[in-house]
């Protein structure tokens, strides 16, 4: 893999694409920063060679131009902090201040451009903006993983522009490397762990995972389609009437190909979606009408652990249940510091960002398992096994 390790950055410029688009507060303060102290080791590399660097990212959705909650200047001094230097900072990603301030970059000096979403051009892959950006640096370096799913103008088509002068950040070496690990060199037992709303969502994972996986653990919202479809009850669970036939197709894949296939036992049930509603336990099966299945149940847990301990390498993608209101949160907990247990008894897990990584974080354990994954949306494609655009820009 062509990563920055087969360079020397002395007297370069090197243009960074990042993904620092972190969330932040009422007051505009960050409130999680794994995303910048993950790209931390590729700007030390570039910085101790004694280049310098000038970052690219986005932050948010901006759709109507720029505005105070988007601004990546919110993000200045934490980065200041965190690299020991103080960090430049250009109002806009292009234009006349942008060009100046990187042409004036010493050694060692850093960056920061204004968000890129601020132009549509980004989004659209616009190849003029591409090689706009270009010109504001010697070399290019990609280590947002959390968009190389996206065809942008930064991600995608700016390479273009370095031929010889383009490589992986160690970010993003690292997600496309333990990714690798699960889908090309697993040790087994290998489950999957799907979770979250809808099978919609995760049809395609579902359907590439069968290839490869020996165990499919599904929770959250849309296991009670899968339960429906074998003739449950779900009562007023989360329901998608359109996906029974194929909820009940990947249950026979699964079947032809030896892949096991595990639903919640019990589900713990409310009148209503709020922590203030009424709950009871029940077989997932014979949820009563007026009643939805928000969390999965003691005999849920027990059972998944079960297949947990038994496995060698794990991904989990989605949540147990909706985890973000207290009272439904125990499926998705117990799951965590179930990974967290084996890790710590050599089983390889690889948390697959997005809601998994927020519950990671939220009971401190990304020094318990084996990898963090920075992007949900980029690591569901890639095992969906679609090419990511980011990827290939530097490959090709």
């Amino acid at each position: 893999m062509n990563t920055i390790d087969h360079y020397n950055f002395a007297g370069q410029r090197v243009l960074v694409r990042v993904d620092f688009n972190v969330p932040l507060d009422e007051n505009l303060s960050i409130t999680d920063d794994s995303r910048i102290t993950a790209a931390l080791p590729t700007l030390k590399k570039i910085r101790d060679d004694g280049g310098s660097i000038v970052l690219l990212s986005h932050l948010g959705r901006p759709k109507n131009g720029p505005s105070p909650k988007t601004s990546l200047s919110n993000l200045v001094s934490h980065i200041s902090t965190l690299l020991g230097v103080d960090v430049r900072f250009a109002d806009d990603c292009i234009g006349t201040m942008a060009t100046e301030l990187s042409a004036s970059l010493k050694s060692g000096e850093v960056l920061l451009l204004e968000n890129l979403r601020y132009y549509k051009e980004e989004e659209n892959g616009d190849h003029d903006f591409a090689e706009t950006l270009s010109k504001l640096g010697d070399f290019y370096v990609n280590d947002a993983f959390g968009t190389a799913h996206r065809a942008h103008a930064s991600t995608a088509i700016i390479a273009q522009f370095f031929p010889s002068s383009k490589c992986f950040g160690y970010l993003m070496a690292k997600e496309i490397n333990n990714a690798d690990l699960v889908l090309n060199n697993p040790k087994r037992p290998l489950t999957a762990i799907v979770g979250g709303a809808k099978i919609s969502d995760k049809i395609v994972i579902i359907e590439n995972l069968l290839k490869v996986a020996n165990h499919i653990i599904i929770g959250g919202g849309m296991s009670y389609t899968f339960i429906k479809a074998k003739g449950g009850a779900v009562g007023n669970s989360l329901l998608e009437k359109d996906m029974l036939d194929l909820a009940l197709g990947i249950l026979d894949q699964a079947a032809q190909k030896g892949v096991k296939i595990h639903l919640p036992i019990d589900s713990i049930v409310a009148d209503e979606f709020s922590n203030n509603a009424q709950t009871l336990t029940c077989l997932s099966h014979e949820i009563p009408d007026g009643w939805m299945g928000l969390d999965i149940g003691e005999q849920a847990i027990a059972s998944f652990k079960t297949v947990i301990n038994l496995s060698q390498t794990i991904l989990w993608n989605g949540p147990m249940g909706v985890f973000e209101l207290d009272k439904f949160s125990n499926g998705t907990r117990e799951m965590a510091f179930a990974l967290a247990s084996v890790t710590n008894n050599g089983t390889f897990t690889l948390i697959g960002g997005g809601d998994s990584a927020a519950a990671i974080h939220q009971y401190k354990l990304e020094d318990k398992v084996s990898y963090v994954s920075t992007g949900g949306g980029a690591l569901l494609e890639y095992f969906e096994g679609k090419v990511l655009p980011g990827i290939s820009a530097i490959i090709s």
